[in-house]
């Protein structure tokens, strides 16, 4: 037993020594036998101290069992597009028992808040550090010609900055991604080149659910990668499976070898997990049907996973199993203002915001329900139920890998993270003339007979976007609430009392760069190894909310910057200064308290302008300390998209393009001709 805790002892020491961070007192003990004494019981306790540092170094140059590693798994999971209350445990109407359950026995906070778009939300997640200095300040369909290549702005993460994935791989985790990245499809912009050990990762905004294929002009195709190469999907592939399916792969493959991670060639998925086509939900994977060890768990070498999980859901297109929507067929038969009244009253009930509070706000383009005609009324409900149903598709699989992790006995071991990037998604693509021509040319429809199956462009619109932001403001691009206060979820070994199995509510505020500092916090590991090329995280620990010893990591006179794309926000203690840019915005700042308006519905410039201008001052100094650029002048992130796109599909496609226009220059000429000599005859 004693060899055993010292052999712990020094890979705990080591790990901490490669991680660059101080020794521990324990080794001071070497310098005692250096030390002259007449003190008998000095002479004992010298003896005894290079007794105890040979066996020490006896376990550091021997091979060391980790089955020892009793660390915890780090499971982090994201989910696409999701508002605060699309979430069951925020009043959602999806069923999500899996997730509920995490809710349940851990930590719910209720003040969280991400970016305003996906890829630097993510960049932000898994570095700590603000979006501007990782290098994603925003993502590749809006940005604009001015910022393109800047410090900054390069849309890849740049040198010296490290993901959670490099810190715990050095500390001995076996890292794993499988679902979205969008940062970066250079082979140097990959995964692999960012401290995964394995990897399946889709390198775009968004993709098709059910096969691989681009979901918009600005992308060719679906560019999914594995370990850093161009990869193919299976033909019965539908994203949450395929993600979870893979995911099993690693981590098994991870588990079952003696020697720790083994890469292989090429991974099946796992033959027991089926498509959704039944309504069973949570169907645990029976062991003779999931890929066992032959030995037992205890038998092998532990050491411990990180596992990244990005879901497609609920990115449009939005898409999900015929037999999972019909279960939500009149849910949403009262339309989008009813929605996003009974959200506002859900969040309540729920102590997610005041009740004297004012609900927010719908856009004034926003449509009366009453006006529209039947098909459209039943077009529209469909679409939301398809979205609901994405939402309980992904929970059934996250919870095929919650039952996986309980049958290799390491489920009270693992730390969940769940959370959302940024609000719900407003976009129609039907909305442009040229989106509409590519779509029907590209195999997708919108019709309702088989919305949400393989070929149907899936959406909910701004309209449904609004009513499922509330009871926030606006949606995602927009740095108002509905775009930027997202759920967040920790559950795991110590987040909540274990007997009382009763979660925490944590209505601290929070941001996305306190995830990655939380996750080290958690598992001791230095956020710094002292090189001074590494870019500091800027985010903060959680653990002392988690821990019950603080209220508060952020103090009322702090202020808490964020931009993307001119979508700009500051918040200083219960106050928050705002800008959003058109369509929906109009670049005009406004102030308010959140603490008794959190749908932004009342502008306080005129009624507390020293205040305002505080916050305008904290502003700009972010502004300078975090290298963020001016938008230029009428910058639209939906005009931006649109030229975007056109100029990605030339330069993808000048080739056709050329030739098309000599064959049509050649028919025009033939045509001139023929007229030319009909004249002259």
């Amino acid at each position: 037993m004693i060899w055993h805790l010292l052999c712990q002892y020094n890979q705990q020491l080591l790990i901490l020594t490669k991680s660059g961070a101080k020794r521990p007192y324990f080794w001071g003990i070497q310098t005692m036998v250096t030390q002259r004494t007449h003190n008998t019981e000095s002479i004992y306790c010298s003896l005894l101290a290079v007794f105890v540092t040979l066996l020490v170094t006896l376990c550091a140059f021997s091979p060391i069992s980790s089955a020892e590693d009793q660390r915890p798994n780090i499971v982090l999971i994201v989910v696409d597009d999701a508002g605060l209350t699309d979430f069951a445990p925020y009043g959602g109407e999806a069923r999500m028992p899996a997730i509920q359950a995490l809710a349940d026995r851990g930590a719910k906070f209720t003040r969280h808040h991400s970016s305003p778009l996906c890829a630097p939300s993510r960049a932000m997640l898994l570095t700590g550090i603000d979006n501007h200095r990782t290098g994603i300040a925003t993502i590749p369909e809006i940005i604009p010609a001015e910022h393109k290549n800047k410090p900054g702005y390069s849309l890849s993460l740049e040198p010296g900055v490290l993901t959670l994935a490099d810190r715990l791989k050095a500390a001995g985790y076996q890292t794993y991604i499988s679902g979205k990245w969008h940062l970066g499809s250079r082979p140097e912009d990959l995964p692999n080149a960012h401290g995964f050990d394995r990897s399946f990762a889709l390198d775009a905004s968004g993709a098709d659910n059910w096969e691989q294929k681009s979901y918009m002009g600005f992308y060719d195709s679906a560019p999914w990668f594995e370990d850093g190469k161009p990869a193919k999907l299976p033909d019965d592939f539908y994203s949450s499976e395929f993600i979870i399916d893979r995911m099993i792969d690693y981590v098994d493959q991870g588990l079952q070898s003696e020697e720790g991670l083994q890469p292989v060639k090429s991974l099946q998925p796992v033959k027991s997990l089926q498509p959704v086509k039944s309504l069973q939900q949570n169907k645990s994977l029976q062991p003779e049907e999931s890929l066992q060890p032959e030995e037992s768990l205890q038998q092998k070498k532990r050491q411990p996973f990180f596992s990244y999980i990005a879901f497609q859901a609920i990115h449009i297109p939005v898409q999900a199993p015929r037999e999972i929507t019909d279960l939500y067929n009149g849910v949403y038969d009262q339309g989008w203002h009813a929605l996003h009244k009974q959200r506002w009253q859900r969040a309540v009930q729920l102590g997610l915001i005041a009740s004297e509070s004012a609900p927010a706000y719908m856009p004034e383009t926003t449509r009366n329900w009453e006006s529209l005609d039947n098909n459209e009324k039943q077009l529209y409900a469909r679409s939301m139920a398809v979205q609901a149903a994405m939402l309980d598709a992904m929970d059934r699989h996250i919870g095929r890998f919650v039952d996986y992790l309980k049958q290799q006995d390491e489920l009270d071991n693992t730390l969940f993270v769940v959370t959302s990037d940024n609000g719900p998604e407003p976009s129609d693509p039907y909305q442009w003339l040229s989106s509409r021509i590519w779509m029907a040319t590209h195999g997708y429809h919108h019709n309702i007979e088989t919305l949400g199956e393989k070929g149907s462009m899936g959406f909910i619109g701004p309209e449904w976007a609004s009513a499922t932001a509330s009871p926030g403001g606006l949606f995602k691009f927009y740095a108002s609430e509905g775009g930027i206060r997202v759920p967040l979820i920790i559950a795991g070994p110590n987040i909540a009392d274990p007997s009382a199995r009763q979660q925490s509510i944590i209505s601290a505020f929070s941001m996305v760069t306190d995830i990655a500092p939380t996750i080290l916090d958690y598992l001791d590991i230095p956020e710094s190894n002292d090189n001074p090329a590494e870019v500091a995280i800027n985010g903060r620990s959680l653990m002392p909310l988690l821990a019950g010893s603080k209220h508060a990591i952020y103090a009322d006179d702090e202020p808490i910057g964020m931009e993307v794309s001119g979508n700009s926000a500051l918040f200083k203690g219960d106050y928050k200064i705002t800008r959003n840019t058109p369509p929906q915005g109009d670049n005009i700042w406004r102030l308010f308290n959140l603490a008794k308006d959190p749908g932004e519905t009342l502008d306080l410039r005129e009624k507390e302008p020293r205040k305002f201008a505080e916050l305008m001052l904290d502003y700009q100094a972010y502004e300078k300390e975090f290298a963020v650029l001016p938008i230029p002048k009428n910058f639209d992130h939906m005009e931006q998209i649109y030229a975007n796109t056109v100029r990605k599909m030339v330069a993808s496609n000048w080739t056709i393009l050329l030739l098309a226009s000599f064959i049509l220059i050649g028919l025009m000429a033939v045509f001139i001709n023929i007229l030319y000599r009909k004249k002259t005859t």
